[in-house]
């Protein structure tokens, strides 16, 4: 199955993901006797890894309290994905943690064989990650303490500033917190509304773990709750209109949000869902070309409209 050193690394492998491991189980994953297992252990010891065992029926083993080795060996796979997790950072809003990922990223070339080195390599060649707009960079730092109230449930007291408003005092019994659509929040229970609410991470300031615990709720789904209070109604109207221009000359022209673009009839037909039709009528003419407006009747209404406030603007001067 594995060649003997394969098998001492394995050893050691499962000896740091478990508080004890039987000698017995050791054998059957390895594929060895008890006594083969024995040697392993005694090899480890000799590499200067405190592994203590427990001798008679029943025997195990188990690393020292406290000791934790740095997992140096990678398989392809894994040295790829802990190379683009370090690249991915800055799409989280994490710009802070750069210099320690870059750090940290130059570390695992360094502890890699010469062929997955090359592998990484290619990854910074290769691979290009583009900087999305609507991400909003927050405190690492403060990401931090509140991933540390998460884990041991304490209570957490902030400054928020909600938009434009003052900042406010609040405290919260964070349960989870969430990366969505380019942004952090912090979801949990508000104590000043007594009630379940949302904070963004990057309207919160000067935070604190207090020492009030909190037992969180068994089954708290954090993200499909964050996704329910941010769900926009739906649009009110469904907008069809036809576009005397060529779809290749509309691209980068229209918003891709809620909106179909297709070839039709020498133009372009625009499919859209929109709840302001004013703002979109002139939208559309801004586009500088003929277009028909199929439905709603209500947007035909908003260009009569705007017709007579034109006119009314002529008139007066």
């Amino acid at each position: 199955m594995y060649d003997p050193s394969m098998r001492v690394l394995t050893v050691l492998e499962l000896l740091q993901s478990r508080e004890e491991v039987s000698g017995a189980e050791l054998a059957r994953c390895l594929e060895v006797s008890p006594r083969t297992v024995q040697r392993y252990v005694a090899r480890l010891q000799d590499l200067g890894i405190p592994v203590e065992g427990r001798r008679g029926v029943g025997g195990a083993y188990r690393l020292k309290p406290g000791f934790r080795l740095p997992p140096l060996m990678f398989t392809p796979e894994e040295a790829l994905a802990a190379a683009l997790g370090l690249r991915t950072l800055r799409h989280l809003g994490l710009h802070a943690l750069a210099p320690a990922a870059e750090a940290a990223g130059a570390k695992l070339a360094r502890s890699l064989p010469t062929a997955l080195q090359a592998d990484v390599q290619a990854l910074d060649q290769g691979v290009q990650l583009g900087a999305s707009p609507w991400v909003v960079s927050i405190d690492a730092q403060l990401l931090a303490t509140l991933l540390r109230a998460v884990r041991s449930t304490c209570r957490v007291a902030f400054l928020y500033a909600p938009s434009a408003a003052p900042p406010m005092l609040r405290e919260a019994d964070v349960y989870r917190v969430v990366h969505l659509d380019g942004r952090w929040y912090a979801v949990g229970l508000c104590h000043l509304r007594a009630a379940l609410r949302c904070f963004r991470l990057d309207r919160m300031s000067e935070l604190q773990v207090l020492s009030d615990p909190f037992t969180p709720p068994a089954g708290f789904e954090a993200a499909a709750y964050l996704r329910s209070t941010l769900r926009a109604p739906p649009p009110t109207f469904e907008v069809s209109v036809w576009l005397d221009c060529p779809l290749e000359e509309l691209r980068g022209r229209v918003s891709a949000w809620a909106t179909e673009l297709a070839a039709e009839g020498g133009g372009t037909r625009l499919r859209a869902q929109r709840d302001h039709l004013v703002s979109f009528a002139a939208f559309l003419l801004g586009l500088g070309c003929a277009f028909r407006v199929d439905s709603p009747p209500e947007l035909r209404a908003e260009f009569r409209e705007l017709a007579n406030r034109c006119a009314a603007q002529v008139q007066a001067y």
